[in-house]
């Protein structure tokens, strides 16, 4: 399957993810879960920072996201550790769910199959089996849908979040046509370009959604960041012209207020020193419809860009190379 037509089949996808979150066999804690981590890297891992950000408001337990070969000290009995790797062999990830093991954590994994299917099995985890053979970052449907239920069953959050994802996909399906020539059209302005992305802080998964999607499947370099932190550094950046960069802001009527005003006056900033300002609006009644509108356009427009340049949005050469030459140590 082509990466056009994986992205095109997302909403579908999420609907198979509820089907296996609906059926997954899970096992109570046995002791009170006091705080959440949710661990895994690249295509894998972009479904926590999403997740974390969309449900803050209503968790009450510190919900953390790792991305790293090492977990935090606090991890112990008290804590839910979500193991998330596609492919079940990303080496970070393994090391991270050997540590969990060993500081006692409450183990979920949510995986194809590998190394961590079979960690899972021999220490007694939950695991979440979800279809595998796709690149990790095509298959984001399936692991973010996961955490929702994960958390559910372990009272941490409501069943709201069912109608939600439900009306999430329908929103993906009536919108369809318009994302994709919105995202055609900002592509073209893309090629040739630096992107930057801007957005709320709240949105920051999303936009680092799409800086990865950028670099994977556009073969790109850009960067991102949130508001109104950029504001307090980067934004004194913006001192010389840069006609090479195209600004990317993400805007949803949930931006604070006073971030929205911020939005405006960096907006004045930024094409003083570029004729180059796109803004992308999200559609959706609720974060968490927003946040996955704005993230399907992001995908979009990543595989736009390669069709324009011509090139493979599928293949990861420099990676395969990386992970071969650790092989070798």
């Amino acid at each position: 399957m082509l990466m056009n037509e994986r992205i095109a089949n997302f909403p579908q996808q999420m609907r198979e993810a509820i089907a296996i979150g609906e059926k997954a066999q899970l096992s109570a804690a046995k002791n009170k879960i006091q705080n959440v981590l949710i661990t895994g890297l690249g295509g894998s891992g972009i479904g926590g920072s999403v997740f974390a950000q969309i449900v803050e408001k209503e968790i009450a337990v510190p919900v953390l996201v790792n991305k790293d070969y090492f977990i935090p000290a606090f991890v112990n009995e008290n804590t839910l550790v979500i193991i998330s790797s596609y492919s079940g062999n990303t080496e970070e990830t393994v090391q991270a769910m050997e540590a969990a093991l060993k500081q006692n954590a409450k183990i979920c994994c949510v995986t194809s199959g590998g190394k961590i299917k079979e960690m899972a099995e021999s220490n007694g985890c939950d695991m979440i089996l979800i279809p595998g053979g796709n690149p990790p970052r095509s298959c984001f449907g399936y692991s973010f849908t996961q955490l929702f239920y994960i958390l559910d069953f372990h009272q941490l959050m409501s069943t709201s979040h069912r109608a939600d994802l439900a009306a999430t996909i329908e929103l993906l399906d009536k919108e369809q046509v318009t994302i994709r020539n919105k995202a055609r059209a900002v592509a073209e302005s893309l090629v040739g370009k630096m992107p930057v992305i801007y957005c709320e802080a709240r949105y920051d998964g999303v936009a680092v959604r799409l800086r990865q999607q950028i670099n994977e499947n556009s073969k790109m370099l850009c960067w991102h960041h949130v508001l109104p932190e950029m504001n307090h550094n980067e934004l004194v950046g913006w001192t010389e012209a840069h006609p090479e960069v195209v600004v990317l802001m993400f805007r949803s009527e949930d931006d604070y207020s006073r971030t929205q005003k911020r939005m405006e006056i960096s907006k004045e900033v930024f094409l003083k020193y570029t004729p180059n300002y796109i803004e992308l609006p999200s559609k959706g009644s609720t974060q968490l419809q927003r946040s996955i509108y704005l993230l399907h356009l992001g995908d979009w427009i990543s595989w736009y860009v390669s069709e324009i340049k011509n090139i493979d949005a599928t293949e990861v050469n420099v990676i395969d190379y990386l992970k071969g030459e650790l092989s070798k140590i």
